[in-house]
């Protein structure tokens, strides 16, 4: 039995966010809490993170995802709003995988896989069918192993600005979504 517990991410998580983040990123990866704190107010059923109940304050791992039009690419550190849905289509949204951290202290506890799942089927229930993400890091071979696949390069191009503000190993990846 695992010591992490899985939940809803809320925004008093926000501070041990920060925390694990700036364990996990390098400077130009960092986000402010007020870009994290919208996309957690843009879908809170889909945002997660892992704890250890007999660490209060401190996280292990954490979770964003959202819905977004699939046309484009959420900025990095920008601040997002909802005004987008009044003009998407539901057919045109896809459930983008913003960013997931573990903690030192939470590596090699499965949490990764436990927070996607539970994401997804939160992003499943809300109708989202196709997900993507931008793999950093060098991270796009653990997305693989989850069914991601980098977009075919034209699509890539037309994001590059985008992708080239989440580093120069930045790779677009998107799945299909089982229901």
């Amino acid at each position: 039995m695992t010591k992490f517990t899985v939940r809803p991410m809320v925004s008093s998580d926000l501070p041990a966010v920060l925390a694990v983040q700036a364990s996990c990123y390098t400077g130009g990866l960092l986000e402010s809490q007020a870009a994290l704190a919208s996309r957690l107010a843009l879908s809170p059923a889909t945002c997660w993170v892992a704890h250890d109940p007999a660490q209060r304050g401190t996280l292990a791992a954490y979770l964003f995802t959202h819905a977004w039009p699939e046309h484009s690419l959420p900025p990095l550190d920008g601040v997002l709003d909802d005004g987008w849905r009044r003009q998407a289509a539901a057919d045109t949204l896809t459930w983008f995988v913003h960013d997931m951290a573990v903690a030192p202290a939470g590596r090699g506890a499965g949490l990764a896989p436990r927070l996607y799942a539970a994401a997804q089927a939160a992003a499943l229930d809300a109708g989202l069918r196709r997900s993507r993400l931008i793999a950093v890091q060098s991270a796009a071979s653990w997305w693989r192993r989850l069914g991601y696949a980098p977009v075919a390069a034209g699509t890539a191009s037309r994001h590059a600005v985008k992708l080239g503000d989440y580093g120069v190993d930045a790779v677009l990846m998107e799945r299909v979504l089982a229901a």
